[in-house]
């Protein structure tokens, strides 16, 4: 589901996204070269919808961080040294020094860097980051939120991520 700005929303069922278009609350984008069939009609099977009105997304509360969605962020790889192995979540400002869990303070951490780190800042062990942590795209979602992403759903996320 997109939103009326092609920005990925997030994955609903085929009975919600068809619904959605039957009150005119969305239109169809991209269908399945197979119907949806009743006992008396034939529909488009909804493969892309886009929302007919903007829905405001609040960026501030808009996702948890988890560790799917955290290391898929940060490329299955450490943000200090790039390996990408034994991998941790690590606070850049620790939460004994008043460090929230926001995704700006949350980074991929291998299990030696995040020793090496400990309770300090980076710059105090002389460490630096390849990559400044930021709030992923909601593109990352809806690819983590399906099993397999779809060739007609790539158009629309390719622009977001």
């Amino acid at each position: 589901m997109l939103n009326a700005s092609y920005e990925p929303l997030n994955v609903c069922s085929v009975r919600r996204a068809h619904v959605l278009v039957f009150k005119g609350k969305a239109e169809l984008l991209e269908e399945l070269h197979q119907p949806l069939r009743s006992a008396s009609s034939t529909f488009p099977w909804p493969h892309v919808i886009r929302l007919l009105s903007y829905v405001r997304v609040p960026r501030a509360v808009k996702r948890k961080i988890s560790r799917k969605a955290l290391f898929a962020r940060d490329g299955y790889r450490c943000v200090y040294c790039g390996t990408a192995g034994r991998l941790t979540l690590d606070h850049v400002v620790p939460r004994s020094r008043g460090g929230d869990s926001v995704w700006e303070n949350v980074v991929t951490s291998c299990a030696p860097c995040n020793l090496r780190k400990g309770n300090r800042l980076p710059e105090e062990v002389q460490m630096r980051m390849l990559v400044r942590p930021a709030t992923p795209t909601p593109a990352l979602f809806v690819t983590l939120s399906a099993a397999r992403i779809p060739d007609g759903w790539q158009p629309y996320l390719a622009a977001f991520a």
